[in-house]
Formats: C-alpha cells, sequence, structure tokens
C-alpha cells in the first residue's frame, strides 16, 4: 500500500492522515480538502469567531510547519466529484485523478438550506465572519432552528445587542435529542433574556424582509440563519457501489469497501457499544473516529479492532456548559442524577431498555459527568447505577411556548 488518499481535511482528515504518519507509514498520502483554507476547528465558528473574540489565525488545527513535516500532498480548494472503486481513482473537480492503494472519506456535511436567497448558514469560517459582520446592537436577527448550533448562534447575537427571534418547528427544542424536561430548561434559558423564542412553527421560505411561515404570515429580519441541520457529503459517491444512507455505510471497523474506509460527520457505522448503527456530528468523535479509521486500513488481517466509542460533545450558552456522554437519542427515559432541572445545575442520566445510555450535564464541574461516562462505556443496568439513590428535579418547570 504506497498511495493512501484521505478525502476531507477537517478534522477527522486530519486526524486519519497524522495517525498514518505515527504508525510508521512512509507513503504517499493524499489529503483533499474542497475548501481553500488549511485544516481548522470548526467548533469556535459558532461562538467566539461569531462573538468577534478570537480572528481567523486562531483557528489552525495545525501549523504550517506541522503540516510540512506530514509530508503530504495536499490539495486544498478542490472537490472530490467522484470515485472509481474499480480503477481505485479519486476524481477531483479540476479535472484531476488521484490514484490510491487506501481511501480514507472525511467529507463532512453540508447545512440545509431553505428555499429562497439571502439566509446564511454556519458551516464555514467564511459563513461565520460573513454573519459577524452583521450583527449589530438593535439589528433583528430570526434563528430558523432551536437545535445547538442555532442554540449558540442566538446566545451570541443577543450578547452582541441583537434583538433575536427564534423559529422552530418542535413543540420542544432538542427534545428528541435530550428529552422534553431538558430541552424546556434549555429552552426557557433563552425566553429568561428576552429571545423571542416560538415553537411549533415551520418556516417555509426566505424572503428579502425575513422568513414567511406555513399559513403565510411573513416575520421580518435584518438577517436570517438558518441552522436545520445537516446533508451528508455523499453526493460525490453515486455510482461509485458504495452503500450510502444518511452518510456512507460501514462496518464496525469503519470500512465501507475493501480498503475503503470512513471517518467524521460523513461516516454511518455500527457502533458494537450500544449495538446500532450511527452517524456523530460532534468533533470529538471526528478526531477519534479517523484515527480509527487510519490504524484500521493499515491492520494486518485478523488485527483491525471495532470503533466503539462513547460520544462526547459540549455546547456553551450564555453562562452554562452542557456536556454529554453516550448516545441520547431514542432513550426511554430521564433522570436527574445530581442538583436541580429548575437551577440549570445539574447532571442528567439517560436509559434505553435497561442500561445507561447516556448523561448530560449543565453547569457542573467536567467531574461530576465523567464518572457516568464509565456507566455508559460499561453498559451499566440502569435499575442498579441510577434508581437506587437518584431524585429527581423535573417537575415544576415553566413551560415554553
Amino acid at each position: 500500500m504506497r498511495r493512501i488518499a484521505v478525502v476531507g481535511a477537517s478534522a477527522a482528515g486530519l486526524s486519519a492522515a497524522e495517525t498514518l504518519r505515527r504508525e510508521g507509514y512512509d507513503g504517499t498520502i493524499t489529503l483533499v480538502g474542497e475548501e481553500p483554507e488549511p485544516p481548522y476547528d470548526r467548533p469556535p465558528l459558532s461562538k467566539q469567531i461569531l462573538a468577534a473574540e478570537w480572528e481567523r489565525d486562531r483557528l489552525a488545527l495545525r501549523t504550517s510547519a506541522d503540516l510540512a513535516a506530514l509530508d503530504l500532498d495536499l490539495r486544498l480548494g478542490v472537490a472530490a466529484t467522484g470515485l472509481e472503486l474499480v480503477s481505485h481513482t479519486v476524481e477531483l473537480g479540476d479535472g484531476s485523478e488521484v490514484p490510491y492503494d487506501g481511501l480514507i472519506i472525511a467529507t463532512g456535511v453540508r447545512p440545509r438550506r431553505l428555499p429562497g436567497e439571502g439566509a446564511h448558514v454556519l458551516r464555514t469560517l467564511d459563513d461565520a465572519l460573513t454573519l459577524r459582520e452583521r450583527l449589530r446592537p438593535g439589528q433583528r436577527l430570526v434563528v430558523v432552528g432551536a437545535g445547538f448550533l442555532g442554540a449558540e448562534a442566538a446566545a451570541v447575537a443577543w450578547r452582541l445587542g441583537a434583538e433575536v427571534t427564534v423559529l422552530e418547528p418542535a413543540a420542544v427544542p432538542l427534545a428528541h435529542a435530550v428529552g422534553a424536561e431538558v430541552g424546556r430548561m434549555l429552552a426557557q434559558a433563552h425566553v429568561d433574556r428576552g429571545i423571542g423564542l416560538r415553537c411549533g412553527v415551520t418556516v417555509t421560505e426566505v424572503t428579502e424582509d425575513g422568513v414567511r411561515l406555513a399559513g403565510g404570515e411573513e416575520i421580518e429580519a435584518h438577517e436570517v440563519l438558518v441552522a436545520i441541520g445537516s446533508l451528508p457529503n455523499t453526493e460525490w459517491l453515486e455510482g461509485s457501489g458504495l452503500t450510502v444512507g444518511d452518510g456512507l455505510v460501514c462496518d464496525q471497523y469503519c470500512e465501507a469497501a475493501k480498503n475503503v474506509y470512513a471517518a467524521g460527520d460523513v461516516a454511518r457505522w455500527y457502533n458494537p457499544l450500544f449495538g446500532t448503527s450511527m452517524r456523530i456530528e460532534h468533533r470529538t468523535n471526528a478526531a477519534e473516529q479517523g484515527m480509527a479509521a487510519a490504524r484500521n486500513l493499515l491492520a494486518a488481517e485478523g488485527a483491525r479492532k471495532p470503533f466503539a466509542p462513547v460520544p462526547y460533545f459540549w455546547s456553551d450558552q450564555y453562562d452554562m456548559k452542557i456536556q454529554a456522554y453516550g448516545f441520547l437519542r431514542g432513550h426511554d427515559e430521564v433522570a436527574v442524577l445530581e442538583g436541580d432541572l429548575a437551577q440549570r445545575r445539574f447532571v442528567a442520566g439517560y436509559r434505553t431498555g435497561d442500561r445507561v445510555s447516556g448523561a448530560l450535564a449543565v453547569g457542573m464541574p467536567p467531574k461530576a459527568i465523567r464518572r457516568w461516562r464509565q456507566a455508559v462505556a460499561t453498559g451499566a443496568a440502569w435499575h442498579e447505577t441510577v434508581r437506587a439513590g437518584a431524585p429527581s428535579h423535573t417537575r415544576g418547570l415553566p413551560e415554553v411556548t
């Protein structure tokens, strides 16, 4: 295996390339990135960059010297447009081809959009800098979508003095991910600061003056941010023979086909720890999966290891630090394990079947949630681990409408 191509030059792709070198691979590594920027970190885009606390030079994942030391065939500013499994070549948008003996696909995701022109999305550095230039005191900003990305951007815009309205189609923001009680608590933090939160409404299009809702109502805004989720970048794989379904489908080793692996936001792989297929759009997972894919690509027959992580994510909103371990979606029950939900200082546990499947903390020190990560990692029984001594403080919370 003398030629390895890594398609996608963000956290997962860079992690894969670095791991290949650390594992002793001395062949050619071609790293392809659609953006012209060298690999940079994305979580600060909706926080420090949008708030003008950081400038672009702080986002770089590695220095130019670090990248040079990897001895990469670096192809930036060009997208992959096709894949030929038989001839082992990746086709690029500039008409060139990259031959490979091994391939790691880390092409990430792109934002979902709404009909109409002029709305912002928040995925790239240019996206964040463009929106930042428009946020001024008194500016009316409509954020479509009350997920973590939309909530973070709304919090920053509020701090910058903008008049913010958040529109969310679900009855309770983030209920599908963190549960209705925790979702209401997180939503109330916005309402308490004067943000106009409207739930159960559907935005059908972006207009010149704002947005239009189903039913015809128009909401005026100087700027609109659409944060309604993402789509995996798999179109370039059409006709390749690889299986695509809400991401590139892989096995527990992150392998999609012989010597073809995937990592990061684009990868849908079978996680044996939870016994289910998942696709995780979180920074920590991207780096860990990039390492796992690279090691398995190089591993001898029978020496590969399943990628079975406990997913982790964090979010910063106002004065709230939110951290979570595990796979919270599809849970059957939520219980407050420590602290008080109404005080926005707590650790909540999540049950799926009869196992501890996740834990989420708000306003708590890291050690308060780390011990619950171990319970998730070992598949601890819920009734033994939680029910014995976990009071619930989820009652009496105000409803958000």
